[in-house]
């Protein structure tokens, strides 16, 4: 796509230059001949780039800068006068412009720069040196299921979109709370904006203080450019801080300051950033207990702690994985190639079966693997065998948990080669009521009890 420039100066000749030297470059560009003019394109349009003038009547070149990381903070800003001084080039820099140019200055020299700062933001904005920050919905599309437990979370977020109020999202991995983040920005006022992500376990200390709070030009070795951060980019959207659990202390301490003044200092930089983001944190951690054993700060838990979404294990609402399993078939089909038609009865009440420790994300997985290895219109018993996620792990130490997982492993297999469920245990030599207690795991030491044998039809 061709970038975008808005080129800022009174001077109409200036103007007319700029604009056709750029667009001989091969890019979209349009003009501004004042701040005020210019702050109101940006509010209307988004630019890559903006190169602006500082002396300029009424609303000048810094306030431009300024205002223009607020409508728009993926907007790249260079900076340009003929009255240039120290001063003015670094308390430009400092407000998070690019790059400065002292007028006159020559035309392949600007172009130039351009070019490395658009190539620099195509390194930082879609080569992902932060995974997943900005996008637009995480794989796994929106929460599927019709329990009363998954009801309640989405009777949850409904309440807690219609709040500017910080969100934290707890529950075991793989549950789904990246989407229940989504789900609340989407049905907020702020859906029109940015919805940014970022995993706070998953980078560095020193890169991910420079990669939420930006970072101004030369701030360190590698700072060739500007950043304006995560923070800014998400600038009346949401910022999703993603295992806020892994967080480091002396980050916690930044943090909290900015969710307090709602404003960030860059890296290496001296004049704070104004920032409206709303944060919504999720963790797998229980919070309270690292507060108490001193890895998590009080006043930043409260804070991200106003309302508070748990999102229940997979295992606690089994009555939603037959619904969970047509969803992730038809999307694995989309990302496969593949043509599978669902699940086979007796493969659906195993994966009903299952303690899914990895919940939803785990689901996921032993239906790629069985689809992948199966290759047939239905996911057999047989399919779901050849699974390692079957063995749920090391073999049992004890007798009894030895004896349990042979006796399952022989229930597929025999299942495998027999659809017929009556013919099977008859086969196995047990009631169907003992075959179908087996398949869910339950005990079974006493042969001899009754108990309700499950309707023989799919689950729902």
């Amino acid at each position: 796509m061709t970038a975008s420039i808005l080129v800022v100066d009174d001077e109409k000749a200036i103007q007319e230059i700029l604009s056709f030297t750029l667009t001989a470059e091969g890019y979209e560009v349009a003009t501004a001949g004042s701040g005020e003019e210019a702050l109101s394109r940006v509010e209307q349009e988004d630019f890559d780039v903006i190169l602006t003038d500082i002396v300029m009547p009424g609303v000048d070149g810094l306030e431009v800068l300024e205002r223009s990381r607020l409508l728009n903070p993926r907007a790249s800003v260079i900076v340009m006068t003929a009255y240039a001084a120290l001063e003015t080039a670094i308390s430009a820099l400092r407000g998070g412009a690019c790059d400065f140019l002292e007028k006159p200055f020559e035309i392949e020299d600007l172009k130039q720069r351009v070019r490395r700062l658009l190539q620099y933001r195509e390194t930082i904005w879609k080569d992902r040196l932060v995974p997943r920050a900005l996008q637009e919905r995480p794989a796994g599309g929106t929460l599927v299921g019709e329990s009363d437990a998954i009801r309640a979370v989405r009777e949850q977020i409904t309440l807690a979109a219609r709040a500017p109020s910080n969100v934290l999202v707890t529950g075991e991995s793989g549950v789904g709370k990246e989407l229940v983040a989504h789900a609340i920005h989407d049905a907020s006022a702020r859906h029109d904006y940015a919805f940014v992500a970022i995993n706070c376990g998953a980078i560095p200390e020193a890169l991910l203080e420079s990669q939420l709070f930006g970072h101004v030009r030369g701030a360190f070795t590698t700072a060739v450019q500007a950043n304006p951060g995560l923070f800014v980019a998400a600038t009346r959207g949401s910022l999703f801080l993603d295992e806020i659990g892994e967080l480091p202390l002396p980050l916690q301490v930044k943090l909290l300051r900015v969710i307090e003044d709602t404003h960030v200092l860059p890296v290496g930089g001296t004049r704070p950033v104004q920032v409206d983001t709303r944060i919504i944190a999720s963790t797998n951690r229980d919070l309270a207990r690292e507060v108490e054993a001193g890895r998590f700060r009080e006043d930043l838990f409260y804070r991200l702690n106003v309302v508070h979404l748990e999102v229940p294990p997979l295992r606690e609402r089994r009555g939603d994985i037959p619904l969970l399993v047509d969803h992730l078939v038809e999307r694995l089909n989309t990302k496969l190639g593949t043509r599978c038609l669902g699940v086979e009865r007796e493969a659906l009440w195993t994966l009903i079966g299952r303690p899914w420790k990895g919940n939803v994300r785990e689901l996921e997985h032993v239906l790629e693997r069985a689809i992948v290895l199966g290759g047939g219109e239905l996911v057999s018993l047989r399919d779901l065998s050849a699974d390692p996620a079957a063995s749920h792990g090391a073999p049992p130490q004890n007798l009894r948990g030895a004896v349990r997982r042979f006796e399952r492993q022989h229930l597929l297999d025999v299942l495998a080669t027999q659809s017929d469920k009556r013919q099977a245990a008859r086969l196995l030599g047990i009631s169907l009521a003992s075959l179908y207690r087996k398949l869910h795991g339950r005990a079974d030491d006493n042969p001899g009890r009754t108990g309700q044998t499950p309707p023989d039809s799919t689950p729902s």
